[in-house]
């Protein structure tokens, strides 16, 4: 599944570089994708809501074996 994730945070990525962020995968624990958001995007306030409404709803939408996506 590593793959395929990478491949949907690669796609993501561009809109958060765009904004001096970024995503990095740190672990897959069964259906629980952990990412780090780094640069701006690590102390935004809209932090929570990228993660979520952007990165999980991404992953979920392409791979229906994400259950949810973890910041860590």
């Amino acid at each position: 599944m590593r793959p395929e994730v990478e491949k949907v945070l690669d796609s993501i990525r561009p809109a958060l570089q765009a904004d001096g962020g970024d995503v990095e995968l740190v672990d897959i624990d069964g259906g629980v994708v952990k990412v780090r958001l780094t640069g701006a995007c690590g102390g935004c306030p809209m932090a929570t809501m990228t993660l979520k409404g952007g990165i999980e709803a991404a992953l979920k939408e392409r791979i229906p074996t994400v259950e949810r996506v973890e910041s860590v």
